[in-house]
């Protein structure tokens, strides 16, 4: 295993090479293209996910799918695109980034024109555990196209920040657009898998035009640790399925025996990863390089694990409340789709408005306030939700709430892929990033389990639509619950971080400031 002197000297040679020319120049509208189709990619990920969660009543219907069953048609993508993250990261790090983003945009297109013409039930979900596979090949090939084509500077705040826009702006079109064509067009739900199908494809043919060629990797042993990849693919596929299905299962739930028996399978396999990353990484040189060198997590004295842990909690908190809202709305107080839909759209404002903020001072402003203020604040948009009074109108509870969500969710997601592009090698840049989307879909699946168990405990034998206020209101305490335990994290240890973004003013007036190894810093 490396030491600090040895990594901060990787540091400072890949850092030489790229500085030789190994990110080339291009036109400033070549740049900004580039960050737009980065960013509509990262849209149509999150299209594809939250708007299927729109038109599942009426997919039901048509297809005959029984009511219990229809939310396998969310979890199948999220099960692909969060599983594989790690390996599809790695394997763009070594075999080129521009080739993942085109292969994986092109196959979530494919795939959602399959969505958009499948006749039964059992098409549909394989098609769509097939389609997660997309996102999760060109995601964190992303992240590595952009912190390649940006060396640290304000580009790159710019960049990332402007790419983090695009979640809330995907969660829009996914749920607005997805409920408008399947109310208004003929072919109804249909119409709105052939519209992601339209745009994969347009960001696989942008990509193949705009995106810089792929550089070799500078790693000198570019075989693929495939074992590896097996035990903690096959870990986490095991680990999201029981987060998932755990209270869903029958007869017992979270008591029920097959998910008792795949949950310790999981972590078996997970632990069995775990074990042979560190043989790997300790025989380095004469073994094949591990998948993740566990190393990494202890980049920048250990902050690197805790911000991966924060953006796991954080993801927790956001899409619990977000769920639970929705329920809320739609279950309790008896609304549609579309005026629930109507009443989280300050959500998609906010977190553009959020985004811009972030590419304007995360430059200046100490990572430990970013954090800490967002995950207070989206904490607070849970504990909103926790006092809600139903006879209160809107703007007293539900509108403030979608406001102040999603300051986590996009001060978490943009200032830490920047503060993990800083301390990762470039060689590093997309599987770190695919680890760290690994983890907030991991904190997606825990979240959703620790409050839903929380509404079921609140709750006993009713039905969602039939619960009790008490029980709405316990899901979003555990939700704010989490947000505390984020804030807390950030207070404690992210403490003297500094900015995670580079100033191009402040370069100039202390030239040296800029070339310090980050790691080596922190």
């Amino acid at each position: 295993m490396g030491t600090q002197e040895e990594l901060t000297d990787d540091l400072r040679a890949d850092s030489a090479t790229l500085d030789s020319g190994a990110a080339p120049k291009r036109p400033a509208w070549k740049s900004v293209l580039l960050v737009l189709i980065c960013t509509l990619a990262m849209i149509t990920n999150i299209a594809s996910s939250t708007s299927v969660a729109v038109f599942l009543p009426i997919v039901g219907v048509d297809l005959g799918i029984p009511e219990d069953q229809l939310q396998w048609l969310v979890s199948a993508f999220s099960l692909s695109s969060g599983c594989f993250l790690l390996l599809f990261g790695r394997l763009a790090d070594l075999h080129g980034r521009k080739k993942m983003y085109v292969a994986g945009t092109f196959f979530l297109g494919a795939l959602s024109l399959g969505c958009g013409f499948a006749q039964n039930a059992t098409t549909l979900y394989i098609l769509r555990g097939f389609q997660g596979l997309g996102p999760a090949a060109f995601v964190p090939a992303c992240l590595g196209i952009l912190a390649h084509a940006f060396p640290p500077s304000r580009a790159r705040s710019a960049a990332f920040a402007t790419f983090s826009a695009g979640a809330p702006i995907g969660g829009a079109v996914g749920t607005q657009f997805g409920g408008l064509l399947t109310q208004y067009t003929k072919e109804s739900w249909r119409a709105a898998f052939f519209l992601l199908a339209g745009v994969a494809c347009f960001c696989s043919l942008s990509g193949l035009l705009l995106i810089d060629p792929d550089v070799p990797s500078t790693e000198k042993d570019k075989r693929v640790d495939w074992l590896g990849a097996f035990l903690v693919t096959t870990g986490l596929v095991l680990l999201v399925f029981v987060l998932s299905q755990g209270s869903l299962a029958q007869p017992n739930g979270w008591r029920t025996g097959y998910i008792i028996a795949l949950l310790i399978v999981s972590v078996l396999f997970l632990a069995l990863f775990i074990l042979w990353q560190h043989y790997l990484e300790k025989n380095e040189g004469t073994q094949r390089p591990p998948l993740m060198k566990l190393s990494l997590w202890s980049r920048a004295k250990g902050k690197f694990a805790v911000v991966q842990a924060i953006a796991f909690f954080q993801w927790a908190t956001f899409l619990s409340w977000y769920f639970w809202a929705q329920v809320y709305y739609e279950d309790y107080e008896g609304l549609s789709t579309i005026l629930t839909a109507i009443r989280m759209l300050p959500m998609t404002v906010a977190g553009f408005t959020c985004n811009m903020f972030v590419m304007l001072v995360v430059s200046r402003l100490p990572l430990v306030y970013l954090i800490a203020s967002g995950t207070l604040f989206t904490g607070i948009a849970s504990l909103l939700f926790a006092l809600i009074r139903p006879s209160a109108p809107y703007w007293a509870f539900g509108f403030p709430a979608s406001v102040v969500a999603v300051f986590g969710a996009d001060f978490v997601f943009a200032a830490g892929t920047l503060f993990v592009a800083k301390v990762s090698l470039p060689h590093e840049q997309s599987l770190a990033g695919g680890l760290f989307q690994t983890l907030t879909q991991l904190g997606t699946a825990f979240g959703l389990a620790i409050s839903t168990i929380a509404f079921d405990a609140v709750a006993g034998t009713s039905s969602a639509d039939a619960a009790p206020l008490k029980a709405y209101k316990a899901a979003q305490w555990s939700a704010f619950g989490m947000a505390m335990f984020c804030t807390l994290l950030a207070v404690v240890f992210l403490r003297g971080v500094g900015p995670v973004g580079s100033d191009e003013r402040r370069k100039q007036e202390d030239p040296e400031q800029e070339k310090e190894i980050p790691v080596a810093e922190l």
